[in-house]
């Protein structure tokens, strides 16, 4: 990165699960799978957290690592009229306070916490299953559409650790944008 822009953001959550959960069908429930909101994890370049479902599967080397702004997770329960949404209910690894992703989207950037720093590729729209209209609440799924997060592909080894953090920009950002949807493109068909 040559020009960079640093931004104080919070680690709030740091989810880490062997199995995926949401599959088959929502209304047989969620799978029981162990998950940990830990205290600190580690990457690896090239495979992502480890102990992580996603970790050095090839399918998802270039999205292994999922960012998230709780500030959607807020705007989302606000507009539903639903009481506050456990963040940890949308999979996502590493849920942010104060970072606006959507500019990330393409770009090499790093998140610093207690000295050590981990630069990630930011990668493609983390998009919500339908899972969320029964995991958070009736219309989360619409709701989280543009504003799912982001899936990245991490550049080198660190350790991410719950709080303090700054996040390392190539180009500039407007934190107060970080529970904005995006525009989502338009599909191609009619």
């Amino acid at each position: 990165m040559t020009e960079t822009y640093r931004y104080d953001v919070e680690v709030l959550h740091l989810l880490v699960s062997p199995g995926h959960a949401y599959f088959g069908r929502a209304r047989d429930g969620a799978a029981e799978v162990p998950t940990a909101d830990a205290e600190r994890v580690e990457i690896v370049a090239g495979k992502g957290i480890v102990g992580d479902r996603f970790f050095g599967k090839a399918a998802h080397m270039d999205a292994a690592v999922t960012l998230f702004a709780v500030e959607a997770l807020e705007a989302m329960a606000a507009e539903l009229d639903a009481g506050p949404f456990d963040p940890l209910l949308t999979r996502r690894n590493v849920i942010l306070r104060g970072a606006h992703l959507a500019p990330l989207l393409g770009q090499d950037f790093a998140l610093e916490s207690r000295g050590s720093v981990v630069r990630f590729k930011g990668g493609r729209p983390a998009h919500p299953c339908a899972w969320m209209d029964r995991m958070l609440a009736p219309g989360a799924h619409a709701a989280m559409r543009g504003r799912g997060g982001m899936r990245c592909r991490a550049l080198s080894d660190g350790v991410l650790h719950r709080g303090p953090a700054v996040l390392v920009s190539p180009v500039p950002l407007e934190p107060a944008q970080a529970g904005t949807p995006n525009v989502l493109r338009p599909g191609r068909l009619p």
